[in-house]
C-alpha cells in the first residue's frame, strides 16, 4: 500500500513503474500547477479536498476534520488508462477519475492551514506525476448540510491517458489482469467497494464491475486450475 513515508522518499520517475518521459511532470510542473490552483483559490476559509477512491481508505495526509460529502455533476468513472502504480505500459489497467454528470459521495477532508502547502505537495506528488487531473474548486455538500468549497482531482479529457470507453465490458478485463509496483488494478477497486459499503454509499455501477471483475478472476483460476 502507499504510504506517507514512501511517497515523501519516491522517485516520480521510477518508484510507480516505467513513466514515458513525455508523459512525466517535473517537480517545477507540479509546482507551478499547485501555485495556479492555489491563486484560484476563491477564498480565505479551510480548504478541504474531495475524496472518491483511494483518498478514501488511504488518505495519508493530514487533516484536521473528516466528513461525508457529496459533489453534485459528476460521476465515478475508470476512464483514465493506468500505466504505472498498479499497471504497466505493456498491461494497462484503468484508473478513477470524475467525468461530468450525476453525482458523487465520497469524503471531505479539511487541511490544516498550519501545514497546508506541504500537504497539499504531497497530495500533487501522488495526483499529478503525468498531470493527468483537472484540480477543480467545486461546491461540497457535507453530510451535516455544510456548503464547502473543495478541491476534487477530475479527468483531462485533452490527456492522452483519457480514454472515453469506460462501459463495464471494455474496462473488466483490464483491472481483472492489470497490477504494478503498488499492487493489483483488481484490489484498488475491491478496497472502494468495501470502503462504500462500509459508509452506506454503494454505488450499483461499481459493484456490477467488482463483481465482473471477480468473475474474470475467478474464471482464469479456473482455466490455469
Amino acid at each position: 500500500m502507499l504510504t506517507r513515508e514512501f511517497l515523501l522518499k519516491a522517485d516520480c520517475k521510477t518508484s510507480f513503474g516505467d513513466i514515458e518521459e513525455s508523459l512525466l511532470w517535473s517537480c517545477e510542473q507540479r509546482a507551478a500547477s499547485l501555485a495556479a490552483t492555489l491563486a484560484c483559490r476563491p477564498d480565505q476559509s479551510p480548504v478541504w479536498i474531495f475524496g472518491y477512491g483511494s483518498l478514501m481508505w488511504n488518505p495519508i495526509f493530514e487533516a484536521d476534520e473528516v466528513a461525508s460529502g457529496t459533489l453534485e455533476g459528476w460521476h465515478r468513472a475508470f476512464c483514465l488508462r493506468l500505466i504505472a502504480g498498479r499497471g504497466t505500459s505493456s498491461h494497462p489497467g484503468r484508473m478513477l477519475a470524475l467525468k461530468e454528470g450525476g453525482s458523487t459521495s465520497g469524503l471531505a477532508f479539511r487541511l490544516p492551514e498550519t501545514r497546508l502547502h506541504e500537504e497539499l505537495e504531497l497530495l500533487w506528488k501522488r495526483e499529478m506525476i503525468t498531470g493527468c487531473y483537472l484540480p477543480t474548486w467545486c461546491e461540497l455538500t457535507l453530510e451535516d448540510g455544510r456548503s464547502v468549497t473543495a478541491l476534487a482531482f477530475i479527468m483531462d479529457p485533452r490527456h492522452p491517458l483519457y480514454e472515453s470507453d469506460s462501459c463495464p465490458e471494455a474496462v473488466a478485463p483490464l483491472i481483472a489482469a492489470a497490477s504494478g509496483p503498488l499492487g493489483s488494478n483488481a484490489q484498488y477497486l475491491f478496497s472502494l467497494e468495501q470502503e462504500l459499503a462500509k459508509r452506506g454509499m454503494e454505488e450499483e455501477s461499481l459493484s456490477r464491475l467488482a463483481h465482473q471483475v471477480r468473475a474474470l478472476q475467478a474464471g482464469v483460476r479456473c482455466a490455469q486450475g
